[in-house]
């Protein structure tokens, strides 16, 4: 059987075998949806493991898993290596709105995908929130045999890409290469090629529960400036609300107009730089800094090799070996060799001088991570904070003119501040409420203290909206507030906010203690600024991961 992306053959003398099993690691833990013990890893990959204990821990370094105890994890920082290919097609950033924008017009998911050899890549996802939800994750492989995106696709494949998916059937016909995939061998495969051709004379394909029974989905191509498919715009339904031939029917011509915007979009966007901007150089250090450290345990190599994918964020146009060189602060050697492990792979694709990601960047983790919640992010980071000062941690929003507590790692003192993910307090008698009020609007904050019951709820709480708002003024102006016996008696506790992308609070985090354990003065002092660098960890995982996918927050 001829090599795959999947099966690739020998590798070249000049590549780099740290970095290939590194990267076999995190595959194994992208397909177990995440989360592996190292024995599991072992399994997995085959490694031995010394080898799986080196490779985590240099990973773990570097930000991309977390160990806890025997349990490996993928953490969201890993996001930047696929959010690098995201950014380098700029299809997201060019066309993610209007996707939103079109299913909450139709109601119904809309998506976009890209080809990635015989199969098709989601790269966003605009999902409607419903008892019966359809959507795949950012990332998700799926044959192109059995989706809609895949048969548009496969109507331009050449006899070599037609090679390459039989070769690909008869080697895996019960598909056990798509993890994300329901089971149902060899469904799709006898009528594919009719459909493609069907795909090809009619520029819109059909998925009649071809992935599971029940879901439909239609799709047209979206055509760049040269008249080449970029990527597939699809609406996913259900039959309960649609067949697939009333789907066709009813939403192909609104579904015409949206791609025909979007190339529209693509054709009056400016072209892409032709390089990249010299880089800081900081992988390199930093890579080089955690060898000296850590000595055995790190492999700079696979650091090193990692960092060259990161390389190609901002860059819209192809990078030679020197740009990427230049970026990471690797040495041409290294890059060249980086770069030849990562083409034999498939992550990265070579014309010449010049090199491109490809959609399989998106295999290392990206899936199970496009799902994460703010609670799943800051979790760890309370954890950590709340061993470092011994007092209970929390993570909460603001709903109506109530704080609710979404995430919290609490402490194992006898005496402990016993409150449950889920609980809610009125937010004008917490810190959390305070940080997170101070942000509001005027227009919204006055609504929302116009229906909040200013009620005495301990000794000292302010119940005089006029002071309220005074001491708002004053939470942001300085970024933070402490409540001391407001809530309950006995109960102090200080509060930081977290922020979107954009700036906007989303979310606060709170140190919570009896009001014996430290004074005001040692609460600002001492846990103040340990609570601003957790928040500004949690703020750093939260940009990676919502750059392209979309995190709840409550």
């Amino acid at each position: 059987m001829p090599p795959t992306p999947d099966r690739p053959g020998p590798p070249p003398p000049e590549a780099v075998a740290p970095l290939m099993r590194g990267i076999a690691v995190l595959r194994g833990l992208t397909d177990a949806d995440g989360t592996l013990s190292l024995s599991e890893l072992e399994r997995a990959t085959g490694l031995a493991r010394s080898t799986v204990d080196r490779i985590t821990s240099t990973l773990a370094r570097t930000g991309y898993v977390r160990l806890e105890g025997r349990t490996v994890t993928l953490a969201p920082r890993l996001m930047e290596l696929g959010n690098a290919y995201l950014a380098s097609i700029r299809l997201p950033g060019l066309l993610g709105g209007a996707v939103d924008a079109l299913a909450g017009e139709l109601d119904e998911s809309v998506s976009l995908a890209v080809p990635d050899g015989t199969g098709i890549r989601f790269v966003h996802q605009a999902t409607r929130r419903r008892a019966m939800s359809l959507s795949f994750r950012i990332g998700d492989l799926l044959p192109a045999e059995r989706t809609a995106p895949g048969t548009l696709f496969a109507a331009g494949w050449d006899e070599r890409e037609w090679a390459a998916w039989h070769a690909r059937r008869a080697a895996d016909p019960d598909g056990t290469g798509y993890p994300s995939l329901p089971r149902r061998p060899g469904h799709g495969d006898d009528t594919f090629e009719e459909r493609v051709s069907r795909a090809r004379a009619t520029a819109h394909a059909l998925d009649d529960q071809l992935i599971e029974p029940g879901l439909v989905a239609l799709s047209v191509p979206v055509r760049g400036p040269d008249g080449a498919t970029l990527c597939a715009l699809s609406v996913v339904s259900h039959t309960s609300r649609h067949s697939a031939k009333a789907l066709g029917e009813r939403l192909l011509p609104r579904l015409r107009r949206a791609a025909s915007a979007m190339e529209d979009r693509l054709r009056d966007t400016p072209p892409a730089r032709p390089a990249l901007p010299p880089g800081t150089g900081a992988p390199a250090t930093l890579a080089a800094a955690s060898k000296q450290e850590l000595g055995r345990e790190f492999i700079e190599s696979l650091a090193r090799g990692l960092s060259a994918v990161t390389a190609f964020d901002g860059a819209t146009a192809p990078l030679t070996l020197s740009d990427v060189a230049r970026s990471t602060g690797l040495s041409r050697a290294s890059a060249r060799r980086a770069l030849i492990t990562l083409e034999h792979l498939g992550y990265v694709t070579a014309e010449g001088r010049e090199h491109r990601l490809t959609p399989r960047v998106l295999a290392l983790g990206y899936p199970p991570l496009s799902r994460t919640t703010l609670a799943r992010i800051a979790e760890p980071h309370l954890a950590a904070l709340a061993g470092r000062i011994q007092d209970s941690a929390s993570l909460a929003v603001l709903v109506e003119d109530s704080v609710q507590y979404i995430a919290r790692a609490a402490t194992h003192r006898i005496m402990n501040v016993n409150i449950t993910v889920g609980t809610r307090f009125p937010a004008y008698a917490t810190s959390l409420g305070r940080v997170l009020l101070a942000d509001l609007a005027p227009a919204r904050l006055n609504t929302v203290l116009a229906h909040a019951e200013l009620r005495p709820l301990a000794p000292h709480t302010l119940t005089h909206r006029n002071a309220l708002e005074a001491v708002l003024d004053r939470v942001r102006a300085e970024g933070h507030a402490l409540v001391d016996e407001e809530l309950e008696a006995g109960l102090r506790s200080l509060a930081v906010p977290v922020r979107d992308r954009a700036g906007t609070v989303v979310a606060a985090i709170n140190v919570a203690m009896h009001s014996s354990s430290r004074t005001v003065e040692e609460c600002l002092g001492q846990v103040l600024p340990r609570l601003r660098r957790t928040a500004g960890d949690i703020e750093a995982d939260l940009h990676t991961a919502a750059r392209f996918a979309g995190v709840a927050v409550a």
